[in-house]
């Protein structure tokens, strides 16, 4: 209104702009609300005193910069990648030289199905039958009561094959993991190495491995396996194939499963600050991927435990399981193992006996 005094222009009021990792005053127009909702906390200001990094849980449970791995040396995620990799490496190795110290003149096929592929590279097909028989027998796998030697060579073979096929399963979260560790050294906070829960981890699937190995043996005296650790019929690979094909429909699979791709109270924890604590948290993850993958490891004995053909595959299915969001995969996993023990019961004397009344 004419002749009437203007109004003045509002107080400036400060915000804290964090922009280019500094906190800088920059001078902004106030409106209605805005310093009443700064009392009650939802818009504060910084003093500029305050450090970008913080202070309290907040700086701690904030993740480290890429400086900090270069400040601890030796960073978190690259030790737990070399420990896996000399692991499965390991793993691997173990399983191709046995393979590899077959191969010369065993009858590879006798080590499950798809195996037979590598006698093209042995010769042993171009070998009369009556020769391709004796070599066989003589030098296939023993037969009869397994010695101490064929107990170790054969808790050697499973440890290598859950080295060789679950380490990598567990990538994903032991690296979420040693995120964590670092940020914990970031903070100046004593903790353990992820490396420690890594081991824990192995050391469920080294129990596995146990006993796997005395059901082989127990299995191989009573004449289910063959001594090249396949089932000895038909009808008892099919079975195993089922029973697994069947359990990856179970609420039991998909709750291990779950825990597995999100272990989420595992991780919320801090960072375990003591070896004890390192362990158990691995031990933990274990016993959920055990409850995960139990079943497809245990079709190893329907299509031969030293089948490296199918320790790829059922490998590969197992990281895809746990890393792929599609609600499909398990499933489909379920219906080709039941699919291939149906099969296998349909080739065998009774699935044979009972096709021929239809």
């Amino acid at each position: 209104m004419g002749g009437g005094r203007e109004r003045s222009a509002p107080a400036p009021h400060p915000l804290v702009d964090r922009r280019r990792g500094r906190c800088r005053a920059v001078i902004g127009i106030h409106r209605p609300g805005l310093a009443s909702r700064a009392r009650l906390g939802h818009v504060g200001t910084m003093s500029t005193t305050t450090t970008e990094r913080g202070s309290g849980d907040d700086a701690a449970m904030r993740p480290p910069p890429p400086a900090a791995f270069g400040r601890t040396g030796f960073g978190p995620r690259v030790a737990v990648l070399v420990a896996i990799t000399l692991a499965v490496g390991l793993g691997w190795a173990r399983l191709i030289a046995m393979i590899a110290a077959a191969l010369p003149s065993a009858d590879m096929a006798a080590f499950g199905p798809g195996m037979g592929v590598l006698n093209y590279f042995n010769g042993f097909q171009a070998f009369p039958p009556e020769v391709r028989a004796a070599l066989g027998a003589l030098c296939g796998p023993e037969t009869g009561a397994w010695t101490g030697a064929d107990w170790g060579l054969a808790a050697a073979m499973w440890v290598a094959m859950v080295a060789a096929m679950m380490l990598p399963t567990a990538v994903p979260v032991l690296l979420a993991a040693a995120d964590r560790e670092a940020a914990a050294r970031a903070a100046g906070r004593p903790v353990a190495s992820t490396v420690a829960i890594a081991a824990g981890y192995l050391a469920v699937w080294v129990a596995f491995a146990l006993v796997a190995t005395v059901l082989q043996g127990a299995a191989t005296a009573a004449r289910l396996l063959t001594p090249a650790g396949m089932a000895a019929s038909f009808g008892l690979a099919g079975t195993t194939l089922i029973a697994a094909g069947l359990y990856q429909f179970t609420p039991l699979k998909r709750a291990c499963l779950a825990r597995c791709r999100h272990p989420a109270p595992l991780l919320a924890e801090l960072a375990p600050s003591s070896l004890r604590a390192a362990l158990h948290q691995g031990v933990v993850l274990g016993v959920d991927c055990l409850g995960c993958c139990w079943a497809l490891m245990a079709a190893m004995f329907a299509v031969g435990v030293m089948n490296i053909l199918w320790i790829v595959g059922l490998g590969a299915v197992m990281v895809l399981e746990k890393t792929h969001p599609s609600p499909r995969i398990v499933p489909a996993v379920g219906v080709v193992l039941v699919v291939c023990g149906l099969a296998a019961i349909a080739a065998s004397p009774f699935g044979a006996a009972l096709l021929a009344r239809f």
